[in-house]
């Protein structure tokens, strides 16, 4: 169960380190092409939430990602055990929220960088602990569907 926590220190500290990088190396609204027309490194701070929504609403933020913190673990240690890849996916999604909220902690805003662009279409510019976030969701979502899938299965014999 230990090994939950040590993935999520794991997405902190990657998340801390390429947001240190990124401010000590890039000025704000710098960008680095990594891979002309679809990947770029783009010094950008976000004071609200996912695409900008919620700007400036810090104590807001505080209330819900501790919430949210204490929910994770508390779904860690009551149900961390059923399974490797729940597991995984909550200490993706602990990791991305703490992460996030370092930097609203100590600098009341959110350092993203990751700036890619599909087609013609620029995605928000998001950094690693959201990354870890969205993984970390996703394979929640899987995991529930084949859980419940094999429940049904299992219900059937």
């Amino acid at each position: 169960m230990w090994r939950v926590y040590v993935v999520a220190l794991a997405v902190i500290f990657v998340d801390q380190l390429t947001k240190w990088l990124v401010v000590a190396n890039m000025d704000l609204g710098e960008r680095i092409t990594v891979i002309d027309s679809f990947f770029y490194l783009t010094s950008h701070r976000n004071s609200g939430a996912a695409w900008g929504i919620l700007e400036g609403q810090m104590i807001f933020f505080y209330i819900i990602t501790l919430v949210v913190i204490g929910f994770i673990i508390f779904y860690i240690q009551k149900f961390g055990k059923e399974s490797r890849w729940l597991r995984l996916a909550l200490a993706f999604v602990l990791g991305g929220a703490i992460g996030n909220f370092i930097d609203r902690l100590f600098r009341q805003e959110v350092v993203d960088f990751v700036d890619v662009y599909i087609g013609t279409y620029d995605y928000p510019i998001f950094n690693v602990a959201d990354s870890a976030l969205v993984v970390g969701v996703i394979l929640i979502f899987v995991y529930t569907l084949l859980d419940e899938r094999n429940k049904k299965r299992s219900n059937k014999k």
